[in-house]
């Protein structure tokens, strides 16, 4: 290295230390898209970084593929929008949802009537995450690294603080040690299941097929398709590409294997109630047979407790993706890291109290922006998927809301836009007064004698579905 005034320079000594001794201020597992924007993000404030992966491949993966225009927001400020240019990304205005066969189509709120509109983003997610990547390794205070994360390095002398993470790379074990230590690595961590307190809850599985020049019934629109059936999502992700989502709840009938089991559900099921455009290409994708599935969890965030370490992305909180919140969810968190442990606000990654104390504040600190779009997704997929009366007045009054009530509110929460709990609370109560008002006017005269009953069941459920949801937001 060449020598500054006779010394190495203070990055060159730094990056020295993560090449030769593998040590940094900070050690990141995964290089997706929290890792590389959290990399980028500390590395520009000066700090240390390796940034470790199993694997530098570009991921192919049927989810993380819709990035809301609260994640472009989010994206602007950590000055990695240009990410999103040069990967065939397609620009998103809102949604289109059909329910049993009757369409609305939603748009993302403008701030004031003369401001652009707000953007949303869909893409193929490997192109996006090399984007990143590729900006991590444009960093001069970052050292990417691919090895195998097998396990954390603890203190001889704290035996409940991390010091690093053991390596494993082409069979050889080795370790990165750093003051500060983000497990990133994705929804099956291997280091959340062994510290985060809770575990995913699994409700159903997404599986995905990617269909070529489709034509979808409202181009740049997320499309949103309500029945009898569990949801189905299409969202264009290229110039030539669809990708289409089936929801399938474990053990449903149709999905039986004495009925053809996915496949025959796709066929009979999901083929028939696609868009005329988009049957073709649906069709020639399942024959292709490039069908892979995803699980859709839910995990609650737990405060980072752990001296040395801190949990962050999917390994620390999941929603059911069908509201394609998980990306901004995952941004929204790197500002705020951004901000606490700023070299202004932490100058020493190494006091482990003062680290603790800016966690805990994340913890809360971070509820502004994620709580919203958690509760959303799960209490709308509670909805789209309705297997009972009651939850089917709920999806039947939400479809007349998105018809007639003030779509920007509901929209600009889907958007991660607006990011007020109270304003979610109150969109869905009216939600559920109108579905109670759809019964009664549905209700023959006849039998009018059991509204009241079935009225109370309906607003019932509507408290059943999102409650726990509003709990866990609190409480955890």
């Amino acid at each position: 290295m060449a020598p500054v005034n006779g010394h190495a320079s203070k990055s060159q000594q730094a990056a020295q230390r993560r090449i030769e001794y593998h040590e940094a201020d900070i050690v990141i597992v995964g290089a997706g898209v929290l890792g590389c924007a959290l990399a980028v993000a500390l590395g520009r404030q000066g700090r240390s970084i390796i940034l470790l992966e199993k694997s530098m491949k570009e991921p192919d993966r049927i989810v993380g593929e819709l990035l809301q225009p609260g994640g472009v927001q989010a994206l602007e400020q950590l000055g990695l929008r240009d990410c999103l240019e040069e990967i065939d990304a397609i620009e998103v205005k809102g949604y289109y949802v059909t329910y049993f066969g009757e369409p609305v189509q939603l748009e993302y709120p403008k701030d004031t009537p003369s401001s652009p509109a707000p953007l949303g983003r869909a893409f193929h997610h490997g192109r996006f995450v090399m984007k990143l990547r590729e900006a991590a390794l444009a960093c001069p205070n970052v050292t990417v690294i691919e090895t195998t994360a097998t396990s954390l390095v603890m203190s001889s002398t704290k035996p409940s603080q991390v010091l690093g993470v053991e390596c494993v790379t082409n069979d050889l074990k080795d370790c990165y040690f750093a003051q500060l230590t983000v497990a990133a690595d994705g929804y099956a961590s291997k280091f959340g299941k062994m510290y985060h307190p809770h575990t995913p809850k699994r409700r159903s599985k997404f599986y995905g097929l990617e269909m070529i020049d489709a034509t979808l019934p409202s181009p740049c629109y997320g499309h949103v398709q309500l029945s009898d059936n569990p949801p189905v999502l299409m969202y264009q992700i290229g110039t030539h590409e669809t990708r289409i989502l089936i929801d399938i709840p474990e053990n449903l009938p149709a999905a039986s294997v004495k009925n053809g089991g996915v496949k025959g559900y796709m066929k009979n099921v999901i083929l028939p109630s696609l868009p005329k455009g988009a049957q073709a290409s649906f069709e020639a994708a399942l024959e292709k047979g490039n069908l892979r599935s995803m699980p859709n969890s839910f995990l609650p965030a737990a405060a980072n407790k752990i001296p040395g370490m801190m949990i962050l992305g999917d390994a620390l909180n999941m929603r059911h993706p069908l509201t394609g919140g998980g990306m901004t969810v995952a941004l929204n968190d790197v500002c705020v890291i951004r901000e606490l442990l700023s070299p202004e606000t932490v100058p020493d990654l190494g006091n482990t109290t003062l680290v603790l104390k800016q966690l805990a504040r994340f913890h809360w600190a971070r509820k502004n922006s994620s709580s919203v779009i958690n509760i959303l997704a799960q209490a709308l997929y509670s909805l789209f998927a309705a297997d009972d009366v009651n939850l089917r007045a709920l999806q039947r009054g939400c479809f007349r809301y998105f018809q007639i009530g003030p779509v920007g509110g509901p929209v600009g929460l889907l958007a991660g836009l607006i990011k007020q709990p109270l304003i979610l609370f109150s969109h869905f109560f009216t939600v559920a007064f109108l579905s109670i008002w759809v019964l009664f006017r549905d209700t023959p005269l006849t039998h009018l004698i059991l509204f009241p009953f079935r009225s109370v069941m309906v607003f019932w459920t509507a408290c059943v579905v999102i409650f726990p949801y509003i709990y866990a937001e609190i409480w955890y």
